[in-house]
């Protein structure tokens, strides 16, 4: 392996992050060339080391990645302007410039290849400053780690820290909320770093706290880092409760901190905060002379220093020692910066513990006024690195905190050894130059090998330099070693290098962790591509002499071999090869190249075969062995062997159905072919040695493995390889009988198509070669007892009951029956001469029963549903899926299929004639019962699908699952929807905005409540008066375990309160009446307010309340029903509620007026007076039959008879003179009376006169000579019989 650039991650929006950041100006046209092949080659002789005196150069840049550049906006350098921080864990970054900044955050999507993979997305973008002219001048991301016990390392959140040129430092979330804002120097903030706990990795070392550094220009801030996550953590807690409800206000802790004041430098531009350090006695004893002479006093203990590290100019590298305990550290009350987005409860809440008045003058002054800035401690300088002339541009700290690289503007790089204080190393021409560090630690392989396998785990540590104006990046080792890797990047790229973790871990937290943190990442912004440096520990083994670089060098010539293919070069290099692990390697390389013939491959091999085998991979050169013999014997032909198929004949004709419902056409492409040809790459991958010196066929991806087992015996299949010649060469390969069998197997049950158009042919050469294989050493045990079960045969039987292939696992159970049963019998007839009655053959015979009853039901479920109907793929099926599945799971896939054409019926009967008892007609309703009201829950506008499952219910002959079934359909899809109608009935009146509070609209609503009243109609006329059924299976199917079945359930549920079902049906009808005529009504009012609804099936009994408002909605409803008899828009009834035409509507009132105590005379007087109010006489004196009351009838009718004689004398348009004499001739009292009445209350003036006589006459008859109005009806049948007459 070598050094390698890999993209982890990409950015999104990066145009529109540049767009927002230089908004403020107008971009130019740029006009940029695309670098040619001499700018981007660079000559590197002087920095490549030579192996052997000098005649290999190193190759080190072989890997170099080359990025396009995408459009002319892109390409200019605009994010050498910001401020650019990134996450540790790789989850948010920051890119700011001037006042404005913009936060990245990481989302996974996936890829067009279905590959899922990290991107940072803009999650917000706003102004960070506050005060009139600042700027950032320098940001971090710490991530905070998670106080709960189960994590595992991920952060809870991460704060991003921002520095001003105003000297505020300020501390936001990763939504851009402001959580903290300090000044603590009146300087320009130069550059935040931060330092957080890593676990020491040899005894002894110091653990180092966590802390904050902030950069001034003459001054050095260091907070607490253990302050400062306790400070961040309670002002989010506090943002967030202020965010939510304004609550009380707690006061978070301190901030501590140092304060230095770094002397006697000119001038500072970068820093280090290395650590606490504690000198040996000698080095202590040798400062104490240097600075005190000979006379001075030594302490008993060396004391602690923290050591910090400055670049800038005068001296140009300084050190500086604080002594622990010289400066008490200063607490700073924590200042809460409440973001503009907050509420004014937020400000009012953060004002409370910030110490702020409460009135609005005093706060806008204290808001006016700048904190208090301490003072600074003075630390002068210890030594440094005098240059006059050179001046430091950056310094970056290694992670072990013993080196640091320092950039200058001379060009150069320099490595400083902090212990020492010298630079030891130096670097030219790196301009512009960014650093990072990479330390890599020892694989746990290699480490097996090593002599010192019992220390700890060693770990190099690398070196990152990307050179801008190059458009470069190396990796070089430490402290003196070459360069390992070089990489051709864009020129405008930057080069992120955190230096810290998580902070909030220590000793105790961090133990179980895996920190997923990312050390050093290149951003281009050309691509938006984030990448990291993968480099292997052995690089950092870099000695002229070392073997093993030498054969990473034979390797990547070896690359290049390969690209060409020449066998001889590429034997060479591999016995060259020392190093048993890299030799492994480089024979892995070989045999996975695609383009490498089988010759090559089987040279190479048989090369290397001798040496391998000491490492146990000897069996990679036999697979390649094997390969070509594989090649060969795909050309020759099989002798045939006849074989009895009295099996066929039998299923014959269900097998030609299946096959003619299985060959219909299917999207398929070329290269997922399995008769497409093999690579010996793809085949090898397919094998692993074992210890044995075997060979192993690895369980990959299906398509990978249907490949090599067609490869292996498809041809025999097909009559077009020997089998026998075939099974002797894949035994001599040391593949096992049993992955032969599973692989053979396989191939027979995928390819089932190929193998139904010529089935005798498939199953005669199936037949040779399971004998062949069953023939083969270990594949029947030889103590194997026929009267027990083989495992040979039952992985046979297992792939056959598993398959979804109802016909090929069919033929391969009659084959391999037949094969048991000879196998059975030959080893009966060499022990005992009595016949064999095999406990294996029994298995089989049970098997082959079971096939052929799948092959029946999958034949039923291919029929293609008619044309029109929705489509989608059949249900699939098998032995294990029935099983399983229970003994409902049958006659579940009955309804799932779609409606098949006119062979639906004999299909049908085959499958229920084969399962009497598992579909018997009760079941099958049911289930058709239950599947279409599944249906209708998933659409409920489709009303006709909970019709069609009342229609199912009401086949089945058993009372006690038709019951259970319609107690289960109403407590899981009914009752939440009724209940739902029947409370917004109740509130407004009636059931408006169906869609929103029901699911429904207004159709689909009356025709819900329509099949409701059914569905408790049906559960009242259920008895329980016979015995249940007894539920039963066939004797193959007996061993079926799984959920319970939908009968059995149903047999289950509880018996209904019948009073409870009557009053809920009677609710139901109220409200299908109620949607049905549009009719404005409270049903729950109706009944006793004390009586909770809904608790159905319960055993509280409720009572109507005696109130008159039941008969004047009952009334109502016979009035819509008269008006819809002869309302022409009125569409035909839907199936599934009748309509308002429906003639059960009169029956159905009076048989609710019985439930709600109304006087059914009442209600059959409205539909008399009503009817003939419409105009429908005949069809009124039909049910003035049946009314008890003919008094008040009478009464009733008279005024109707007076509003129609009315409307023709006085307010006809068509009067005539002969009706006006006819008025002036009627006696006074009838004038006055017809005067008085109002015709516009009838809907249907225009009646004929001889129903109006005929009206008249009825009324003479009912009425009682001594009725009040008595002779006022025989003056008005003698002003109708004179205007009939003049007429």
């Amino acid at each position: 392996m070598s050094c390698s650039l890999l993209e982890f991650c990409r950015l999104q929006e990066l145009k529109t992050v540049r767009d927002y950041l230089f908004l403020s100006q107008i971009p130019e046209p740029a006009e940029e060339k695309n670098p040619t092949e001499n700018e981007l080659s660079w000559d590197s002789s002087d920095w490549e080391a030579t192996w052997d005196g000098g005649e290999n150069k190193d190759e080190g840049a072989s890997s170099a990645t080359t990025v396009e550049e995408e459009t002319t906006g892109q390409r200019a350098p605009w994010l050498q302007d910001c401020v650019v921080s990134l996450s540790p864990c790789s989850d948010l970054l920051v890119v700011a410039r001037e006042q404005k900044a913009v936060f990245l955050s990481a989302k996974w999507r996936t890829d067009d290849s279905g590959r899922e993979e990290m991107t940072l997305a803009v999650s917000w973008t706003g102004t960070l400053s506050t005060d009139e002219g600042e700027c950032v001048s320098s940001s971090i991301c710490i991530p905070l780690a998670s106080q709960k016990r189960s994590s595992t390392g991920r952060p809870d959140w991460t704060c991003v820290v921002v520095g001003f040129t105003s000297g505020y430092v300020r501390f936001y979330t990763e939504n851009g909320v402001l959580l903290l804002a300090q000044l603590l120097h009146e300087d320009p903030v130069l550059r935040l770093k931060c330092r957080t706990y890593e676990i020491p990795r040899h005894p002894g070392v110091t653990e180092q706290h966590e802390e904050l550094s902030i950069l001034y220009p003459a001054a050095l801030v260091t907070i607490d880092g253990f302050s400062l996550f306790q400070s961040l953590r309670a002002c989010r807690n506090q943002v967030a409760r202020a965010t939510a409800a304004g609550s009380d206000v707690i006061q978070p802790p301190p901030l501590a901190y140092k304060k230095w004041g770094l002397q006697d430098m000119d001038t500072i531009v970068d820093h280090s905060s290395v650590g606490v350090m504690t000198l040996c006695v000698f080095d202590q004893m040798k400062n104490a002379s240097i600075l005190g002479g000979f006379n001075a006093s030594v302490k008993g203990s060396p004391p602690a220093m923290s050591r910090y590290v400055t670049v800038g100019g005068g001296p140009y590298t300084g050190f500086f020692y604080a002594v622990e305990g010289s400066s008490q550290p200063l607490l700073s009350h924590v200042a809460l910066a409440v973001a503009s987005k907050l509420t004014s409860a937020l400000i009012s809440a953060a004002s409370g513990w910030l110490g702020w008045n409460k009135h609005k003058n005093e706060e806008e002054a204290l808001q006016k006024q700048r904190p208090k800035v301490e003072p600074v401690t003075p630390l002068g300088i210890r030594f440094g690195l005098p240059d006059s002339r050179r001046h430091g541009e950056s310094i970056c700290l290694s992670p072990c905190n013993t080196l640091a690289g320092v950039t200058d503007d001379f060009g150069r790089v320099t490595l400083l050894d902090l212990a020492r204080g010298i630079a030891v190393r130096m670097w030219k021409g790196y301009r512009d130059a960014q650093l990072g560090w990479l330390q890599v630690p020892e694989e746990r392989g290699d480490r097996e090998f090593s002599p010192s396998a019992s220390l700890p785990r060693r770990h190099a540590l690398f070196l990152v330099i990307y050179a801008p104006r190059r458009g470069i990046l190396e990796v070089w080792g430490m402290q003196q070693g070459p360069r390992v890797g070089a990489f051709t990047v864009g020129k405008h790229c930057r080069l992120l290098y955190a230096g810290y973790r998580l902070m909030g871990v220590n000793s105790v937290t961090s133990k179980g962790w895996q920190l997923h943190t990312q050390q050093v990442c290149l951003l281009d912004p050309t691509t938006g591509a984030l990448r990291t440096v993968n480099i292997p520990f052995h690089l950092a083994l870099s000695d002229k002499k070392s073997e093993r670089a030498k054969d990473m060098h034979l390797i990547k010539r070896l690359t290049t071999i390969l690209r060409n293919i020449l066998e001889s070069e590429a034997k060479s290099v591999l016995l060259d090869i020392k190093h048993p692990a890299i030799k492994k390697q480089a024979l892995e390389s070989l045999l996975s190249n695609k383009n490498a013939p089988v010759s090559c491959l089987t040279s190479v091999t048989s090369a290397l075969n001798e040496t391998l085998k000491r490492q146990g991979n000897y069996c990679k050169c036999k697979t390649s062995r094997t390969y070509h013999p594989m090649v060969s014997l795909s050309s020759l032909q099989t002798r045939r062997r006849w074989m009895k198929q009295d099996e066929l004949s039998r299923v014959g004709p269900t097998l030609q159905r299946y096959a003619q419902l299985t060959a219909r056409p299917s999207v398929s492409f070329a290269q997922d072919s399995p008769d497409s040809p093999l690579p010996a790459q793809a085949f090898l991958s397919q094998m692993e040695c074992t210890d044995d010196g075997g060979l192993t066929v690895t369980r990959g991806l299906c398509s990978c493995v249907s490949f090599a087992g067609s490869f292996m015996f498809w041809g025999c299949l097909c009559g077009k390889s020997p089998p026998h010649k075939v099974c002797d060469t894949l035994q001599q390969a040391g593949i096992s009988p049993q992955q032969l069998l599973s692989l053979l197997l396989s191939v027979w049950l995928q390819r089932e198509k190929e193998v139904l158009q010529k089935p005798e042919e498939a199953v005669r050469n199936l037949h040779t070669l399971l004998i062949a294989l069953s023939n083969m050493e270990g594949a029947v045990e030889e103590s194997w007892d026929p009267q027990s079960i083989s495992p040979w045969w039952q992985q046979v039987r297992c792939m056959c009951i598993q398959s979804h292939n109802a016909a090929a696992a069919l033929l391969a159970a009659f084959v391999a029956h037949r094969a048991a049963k000879a196998s059975t019998t030959s080893r009966a007839d060499s022990k005992s001469e009595w016949e064999a009655v095999s406990l294996e053959l029994e298995q089989w015979v049970v098997c082959v029963r079971q096939l052929e009853d799948v092959l029946v039901l999958q034949t039923l479920l291919l029929v293609p549903p008619p044309q029109g109907a929705a489509g989608g793929a059949a249900p699939q099926c098998s032995i294990k899926t029935l099983l399983e599945g229970g003994t409902g799971k049958l006659a579940s896939f009955i309804p799932r299929s779609k409606q098949p054409p006119l062979c639906f019926p004999e299909l049908l009967v085959a499958v229920c004639q084969r399962f009497p008892h598992s579909l018997s007609p009760d079941l099958l309703f049911a289930h058709c019962c239950w599947e279409y009201v599944v249906q209708w829950n998933k659409d409920p506008e489709e009303g006709r699908y909970f019709w069609l499952a009342i229609e199912h219910l009401k086949l089945v002959s058993s009372p006690h699952i038709q019951l259970g079934i319609s107690a289960m359909m109403w407590s899981t899809f009914i009752v939440k929807r009724f209940s739902a109608a029947a409370f917004l009935t109740e509130k407004v009146g009636r059931v408006c905005l169906c869609v929103q509070d029901v699911g429904m609209g207004d159709k689909a609503v009356t025709s819900f409540l329509g099949c409701c009243v059914q569905l408790l109609q049906i559960l009242m006329e259920v008895t329980g008066d016979v015995a249940p059924p007894e539920l039963s299976a066939e004797e193959a199917w007996c061993g079926a375990e799984g959920p319970a079945s939908l009968a059995e359930l149903a047999l289950e549920q509880r018996g209904v309160h019948y009073p409870l079902v009557q009053h809920h049906c009677l609710l139901a009808s109220l409200l299908h009446a109620a949607m049905t005529f549009s009719l404005k009504v409270k049903p729950l009012s109706l009944f006793d307010k004390n009586y909770v609804f809904f608790c159905f099936f319960s055993s509280i009994l409720f009572h109507l309340s005696h109130i008159p408002a039941p008969s004047q909605f009952l009334l109502r409803v016979l009035t819509g029903w008269v008006q819809a008899l002869v309302d022409p828009s009125s569409s035909a009834p839907p199936p599934s509620s009748g309509g308002p035409k429906a003639d059960w509507w009169p029956s159905l009132c009076l048989e609710l007026g019985s439930l709600l105590q109304v006087n059914p005379d009442i209600l059959r007087r409205h539909i008399v007076c009503e009817l003939y109010n419409q105009g429908l006489d005949l069809r009124a004196e039909e049910v003035m039959l049946e009314v008890e009351d003919k008094d008040v009838l009478g009464s009733q009718l008279l005024v109707l008879t007076g509003q129609r004689l009315s409307y023709s004398l006085l307010h006809s348009q068509s009067q005539t003179q002969a009706a006006m004499e006819l008025l002036a001739r009627l006696p006074p009292t009838l004038c006055t009376w017809l005067k008085a009445m109002d015709p516009s209350e009838l809907r249907c003036p225009l009646v004929p006169l001889p129903q109006t006589s005929r009206l008249v006459g009825r009324l003479i008859e009912i009425l009682p000579e001594n009725h009040a109005q008595y002779s006022l009806a025989l003056h008005l049948l003698e002003a109708v019989d004179a205007l009939t007459t003049e007429d």
